[in-house]
């Protein structure tokens, strides 16, 4: 080894903890260390893992974050359910304004009201004045698009 090249060694370097205090003896480099916490303070080593350390606001942010992902989630579930409401007018179907117009005389005002008819077959749709086989085809491809369960009484091979 070169002479003169190598740091001061200090055998019996004094450590202290700022959070708790605690001070022990160690070898090192410099007289003295300063820590922000110790195996005595910890959260993971004392087992208290709900005091967390905050430094500079990181888990104020962190929780922000994470609040504002929680909203996001619920605004796409609610927005989901939206689109799949059964309160959802017929106007909002891409539909011929001929069969919407039918079905508001024949006082289906609803994709729940469609549904509800739906459920005794699509010869209940069809019995409508106005309402005609392209148009039943293309409300249940509507239907069908935006998420909504048909009945089984409405299912054919046809369309």
């Amino acid at each position: 080894m070169k002479a003169k090249i190598q740091p001061k060694y200090y055998p019996e370097a004094k450590v202290i903890c700022a959070s708790c205090g605690t001070t022990w003896t160690t070898g090192s480099t410099v007289p003295e260390i300063r820590t922000e916490v110790c195996s005595n303070c910890h959260p993971f080593y004392t087992g208290q893992q709900a005091r967390l350390l905050d430094r500079e606001g990181q888990v104020d942010r962190f929780y922000k974050r994470l609040q504002v992902r929680q909203e996001y989630v619920a605004d796409l579930r609610a927005q989901a359910e939206a689109k799949t409401s059964p309160e959802r007018p017929i106007s909002e179907l891409e539909i011929s304004t001929k069969a919407i117009n039918a079905l508001t005389k024949a006082g289906l005002n609803t994709v729940g009201d469609i549904l509800a008819k739906l459920e005794s077959g699509e010869e209940a749709l069809l019995d409508i004045d106005g309402f005609g086989r392209k148009s039943l085809i293309d409300i249940k491809k509507q239907l069908r698009k935006l998420g909504y369960k048909l009945p089984s009484a409405a299912e054919s091979s046809e369309d």
